[in-house]
């Protein structure tokens, strides 16, 4: 859901007006100057693969609630892409990864097709001791209901996102 616009200046409570600033229509205000800057979303996604297996998580909020997606977040301010990436991976799963790598960047598209933000895929590997036969434990927290590793074969149909299923779809290619 896309977050309301500004109805009144944050700094001295005055009315906004809508003017053309800088060649684009922005919430100012009349009486102090300040113009309202609407700043895109920044969010991280990460295909992580263990051995011939993939990491997914079961959303357990909205958007696509009860869905499968690739784990991931939106980046905090301050934060750099990677930060992100390792914060939100540790969050919602409790795993660290290495090697992570950008893949592609996706536009985030919001409620009536409009884009309101990017989101920056990465690929990575779990980082796992030697000799483990198993992969890397899950945690399951913040907006995963659920988490688990599949194999190529055995993805699930329920999948959110247009980046999750793009991502899955080249990873599955042989």
């Amino acid at each position: 859901m896309a977050a309301a616009p500004f109805r009144f200046c944050p700094y001295c409570g005055q009315p906004l007006e809508e003017r053309t600033i800088y060649q684009q229509v922005r919430p100012t205000c009349p009486a102090c100057g300040f113009v309202h800057f609407r700043d895109p979303k920044v969010a991280v996604i990460a295909r992580v693969v263990w051995r011939d297996a993939v990491l997914l998580i079961r959303r357990g909020v909205d958007p696509m609630k009860g869905m499968w997606a690739l784990p991931g977040g939106y980046m905090d301010a301050g934060e750099m892409p990677a930060q992100a990436l390792a914060r939100e991976l540790r969050e919602e799963v409790g795993l660290s990864v290495e090697g992570a790598e950008l893949l592609e960047i996706f536009p985030m598209v919001g409620t009536g097709g409009a884009t309101q933000g990017i989101v920056l895929a990465f690929g990575a590997q779990a980082r796992a001791g030697e000799g483990l036969a198993h992969p890397p434990h899950l945690l399951c927290a913040d907006d995963a209901s659920e988490a688990g590793w599949f194999t190529r074969g055995e993805l699930p149909r329920e999948l959110a996102f247009d980046s999750t299923k793009l991502l899955l779809a080249r990873w599955r290619a042989p």
